[in-house]
């Protein structure tokens, strides 16, 4: 089924104000549209490739489904931006580690792209224990369908479930991170005793001295030998491949000094970074956690450049949050293709944008009720329980905490953007786009 890019007057702007000139969208969910949702079809990683003219999702079913943008139609102007399904396969099957009387979910945890070097694309895929790097071919004009070929499996090197695969700059090599290890691997061997290098390991000699598990890694974009990782403490580590092997030590720390006057029994949990994202530019980080979004200069470890209230408004349910077990969701962020936006996922199927450079703010929502061609998207408001509401704003009491954009993801280099809410992949175009082309 097609998933139907439709026009944004403005992605990001006109935002945080009242306003008739809203987004538009036009999509389609790419699973059937019922009611009941199986956890299989869960949608649980969204990623675009280096050009944007491919988007793959992976979902708690094992399976992996590509999409290809369709080209610039002169009969139909339009067309351009409609991501179509290019190809659909079984990644990752349900196993079970006898040893440990263990059983692995086939669930998609990461895909990350691999830089196209010739005619055919390739993307790494990972469940909790095994990652599998795919081959897609072209699709021929004949064909109705690309087959997708397995190439590598990178096996048995991960005790912990692993939460990040990130490709590096040279090409190469590829990290994998699980809550107490990163592991440098080589593309092109698979043989453990050669392909592995554990650049981090954060295992305590006693496990009950245990304070903190990595919660993402990422390579820096630019320099092959710098990458960062995060930490359910809230700290970021940037470690630097060229000072030692294994990067036991970091080169520098980044963390935000706590307040004492609002710590809290959650404050802990609230503070674990969630995702970590290099800019375009490689200048700037962005870390989310359950609250917040930050981005930090590089040049400056003791406090972030920037926070970004994302649900400020949930600070009074955290007792709630923690008693149904919410304030331990993930949520993912991301940059838009100049590093002046960033796109986080809250709860209610919102999703926010924050502009850097004007620092005006909005919330959207991707639901099927907007699901009409060319539907107007008008921002939401959530007031705090309590608070004066006004027409169209909706109650913190009223959201639904079952719906939640943690997965989102943004084009490189033009403004439309994924969000996967539970098993429906919704996409934002902006209408600039198609008038710039």
């Amino acid at each position: 089924m097609a998933v139907r890019c439709g026009a944004l007057p403005e992605i990001a702007p006109p935002m945080g104000e009242d306003t008739d000139a809203t987004p538009t969208l036009n999509h389609r969910g790419f699973l059937p549209d019922h009611n009941y949702v199986t956890e299989a079809d869960i949608i649980s990683t969204v990623e675009f490739n280096h050009t944007g003219e491919l988007l793959a999702t992976g979902d708690k079913g094992g399976r992996v489904v590509i999409f290809q943008r369709e080209p610039e139609s002169k009969t139909e102007p339009f067309s351009q931006g409609e991501y179509n399904v290019y190809s659909t396969f079984q990644s990752h099957e349900p196993e079970f580690d006898y040893l440990k009387s263990l059983e692995i979910e086939e669930k998609i945890n990461k895909i990350r792209w691999l830089p196209q070097q010739n005619a055919a694309h390739f993307l790494l895929s990972t469940n909790d224990k095994t990652i599998k790097l795919w081959k897609v071919p072209v699709l021929m004009p004949m064909d109705l369908m690309v087959e997708v070929s397995p190439r590598r499996v990178f096996a048995n090197a991960h005790t912990y479930h692993v939460n990040s695969i990130s490709v590096n700059s040279d090409y190469e090599t590829y990290m994998s991170a699980d809550d107490l290890r990163i592991n440098l691997w080589h593309l092109d061997i698979t043989d453990r005793s050669f392909s592995i290098l554990y650049i981090v390991d954060i295992k305590p000699a006693n496990m009950e001295d245990l304070t903190e598990v990595i919660t993402a890694a990422e390579f820096h974009p630019h320099h092959c030998n710098l990458f960062v990782y995060s930490s359910s403490k809230g700290t970021l580590r940037l470690c630097d491949m060229r000072e030692a092997a294994l990067c036991d030590k970091h080169s520098k720390l980044f963390e935000e000094p706590e307040d004492p006057s609002a710590r809290s029994f959650f404050s802990e949990i609230i503070s674990s970074v969630s995702d970590v994202k290099f800019s375009h530019s490689g200048r700037y980080l962005l870390t989310r956690d359950y609250l917040t979004a930050k981005v930090w200069d590089l040049n400056m470890e003791s406090k972030p450049l920037e926070t970004y209230q994302v649900h400020d408004y949930l600070r009074s349910k955290l007792c709630s949050l923690y008693e149904n077990d919410c304030i331990f969701d993930k949520f993912e962020c991301a940059w838009n293709g100049s590093d002046s936006v960033i796109m986080t996922g809250a709860y209610n199927n919102f999703f926010r944008m924050f502009d850097r450079n004007t620092k005006r703010d909005v919330t959207l929502e991707a639901s099927r009720e907007s699901s009409k061609p060319r539907a107007v998207l008008k921002p939401r408001r959530v007031c705090a329980a309590g608070g004066k509401r006004r027409k169209d704003d909706i109650s913190v009491d009223s959201l639904d905490f079952t719906k939640k954009i943690l997965h989102t993801a943004w084009h490189p280099s033009e403004n439309i953007i994924a969000i996967a809410a539970t098993n429906n992949l919704y996409i934002f175009q902006d209408k600039l786009n198609s008038e710039m082309h």
